[in-house]
């Protein structure tokens, strides 16, 4: 689906369904919008197929799995370079990828350059995180934590 390919009404009532229980049935979701189970099952298909539905996944707590403590950190890299050595951005970049702690990455504007959001065990493995595998990494010049205290929101889903 392209730019000039907007999504109707329809499309958004489907992916609202989808969004609040992505293992609704498209009989039940077809009742709430006004299709036909396989009417919205081609629309699903066409949604899938343009890439609007990236993947379907399981949201798992992360207190219910032993993860008890979420950060969000703020990472400064070293600007300059050598040119002989790759751009610390994009060392950081591929290293990132490869940390199972770090949940969510995003480049920034302004001061600093990447949010990291991590979610670990405990303070312990916080520690051992950002000691042995942040603070190693050759591209990181600094870093700012805050520790969430309380979660008053968290939803996945878009406001379509």
């Amino acid at each position: 689906m392209n730019a000039t390919e907007a999504l109707d009404k329809l499309d958004r009532a489907i992916l609202r369904c989808l969004q609040a229980n992505g293992r609704e049935t498209y009989e039940v979701i077809g009742e709430r919008v006004g299709l036909s189970a396989s009417a919205v099952l081609r629309r699903v298909k066409r949604l899938e197929d343009a890439g609007v539905i990236d993947r379907y996944v399981a949201l798992v707590r992360p207190e219910a799995v032993g993860l008890g403590l979420t950060a969000y950190l703020n990472v400064r890299l070293e600007k300059h370079t050598e040119s002989h050595k790759r751009n610390p951005m994009d060392l950081f970049r591929a290293a990132v990828q490869t940390w199972p702690e770090v949940v969510e990455c995003a480049a920034l504007t302004g001061e600093m350059d990447f949010m990291l959001r991590v979610v670990v065990q405990d303070m312990a493995h916080y520690s051992r995180f950002i000691m042995e595998t942040l603070l190693k990494h050759p591209s990181v010049q600094d870093c700012k934590t805050s520790f969430v205290l309380d979660r008053l929101k968290g939803t996945t889903a878009l406001p379509l």
